[in-house]
């Protein structure tokens, strides 16, 4: 089959397919783009490591889809995917803290709370004098949903509850900060499975921190009355152009000094683009009528409502390359992230590493985690249909 039957960065259209439809066809609407990045951010490897990364580019392939299979299995991953930047701010976002539990503590609430349930909550200005007065609180402060307050006993009959109101906004940037220390840890292990599979699974995350509407409450239209908007930048101009247009080759590695600043980057340089991504698209859907932006097109034997190659075309060129460039971007960012762990590791030797094959306890997991998939039941928010 084609890969023009096929969409970027991952993100399924429920408003025009089934819940039903079985994973091949997922895999055909939803993954190129995330496939393609893995795929290629393998070629600019340095040749210390491309021997090991070669040899088993068709699980970096194949898992870059990952955590997008997860959003099924779980309701705590969606927000790994996005950050809602705006919803704390004005750009360039000075008021977000880039540390985690700083940004938890800026925007939620701490209380006391008494033996007897007595509640007293605990003023902004104070929040600082419990932190140093009780520093086993400060690691716990991380994304952990199910610790949602999170309760701190902090004697003479009194406990701490700290309640995270930030992290249902996305907490992006500070997961690949996760992500990036983890992938270090698999290389000084030299444990191939982790680093392939941390590897792959970045590879996502960086894909969707490329684009600007993963970085905005508006992140489908739906405040713009520009609906549908989110797959049409990352799915359907893509579909339409990058196998016949896009060129993929993007250099070498490059080692990054402080990969924490270098997430902020990548959002802030997302977010710097979403005027122009919706802008355009409006400024078009007053000049094209609604008979020339949508169409009819037949996919796996269902026929959709598609905006139609002409609009598409249009949303292209006004963009001036803009899919495309955040895609290059996005191979040489990952690449580069893979490097840099690896260097930060010591370079260890993966001369003598082989193929990875998956244990019966991991082919497991994943023989659950596609079934999840395959369920249609999306945990969290989705993007693509507005919710």
């Amino acid at each position: 089959m084609s890969k023009r039957f096929s969409y970027i960065f991952g993100l399924l259209i429920f408003a025009i397919i089934l819940p039903s439809v079985i994973e091949a066809t997922h895999s055909i609407w939803g993954f190129y783009g995330h496939r393609k990045i893995n795929r290629m951010a393998v070629f600019s490897l340095p040749q210390e490591m491309l021997g090991f990364y070669k040899k088993n580019i068709e699980f970096i392939t194949a898992h870059a889809v990952d955590p997008d299979k997860r959003r099924y299995a779980t309701k705590h991953e969606a927000v790994r995917h996005y950050i809602d930047i705006d919803h704390w701010g004005t750009f360039p976002f000075d008021n977000v803290p880039r540390d985690y539990a700083d940004a938890i503590l800026q925007f939620s609430g701490m209380q006391l709370v008494s033996a007897r349930g007595d509640t007293t909550d605990v003023a902004p200005e104070d929040y600082r004098m419990y932190l140093d007065s009780f520093p086993e609180i400060w690691p716990t402060l991380n994304y952990r949903p199910d610790l949602n307050p999170y309760s701190f006993d902090i004697g003479r009959k009194k406990s701490l509850y700290i309640n995270d109101v930030f992290s249902e906004y996305g907490i992006l940037p500070y997961w690949l900060k996760q992500y990036q220390a983890k992938l270090v840890k698999a290389f000084v292990e030299k444990d191939k499975t982790k680093i392939l599979r941390i590897s792959a699974e970045m590879g996502h995350y960086i894909g969707d921190a490329h684009v600007p509407l993963h970085t905005t409450e508006n992140y489908n239209g739906q405040m713009t009355d520009q609906v549908g908007i989110h797959a049409f930048w990352e799915s359907r101009v893509p579909e339409l152009f990058a196998d016949e247009n896009y060129d993929f080759y993007v250099g070498k590695a490059e080692y990054i000094d402080d990969t924490a600043e270098y997430f902020w980057e990548i959002i802030m340089d997302s977010h710097a683009l979403l005027e122009d991504v919706l802008r355009i698209e409006k400024e078009l859907s007053e000049q094209f009528p609604e008979d020339r932006q949508w169409c009819y097109d037949e996919r796996l034997k269902r026929t959709i409502r598609t905006q139609c190659r002409e609009y598409a075309q249009a949303y292209a060129d006004r963009m001036d390359g803009m899919v495309e460039i955040r895609m290059r971007e996005s191979i040489l960012s990952l690449s580069s992230l893979w490097y840099t762990a690896w260097l930060d590791a010591g370079q260890p030797d993966l001369s003598s590493f082989d193929k990875l094959e998956l244990t019966s306890e991991e082919q497991k997991a994943q023989d659950k985690l596609n079934k999840q998939f395959n369920s249609g039941d999306i945990k969290g928010r989705e993007h693509d249909n507005g919710k």
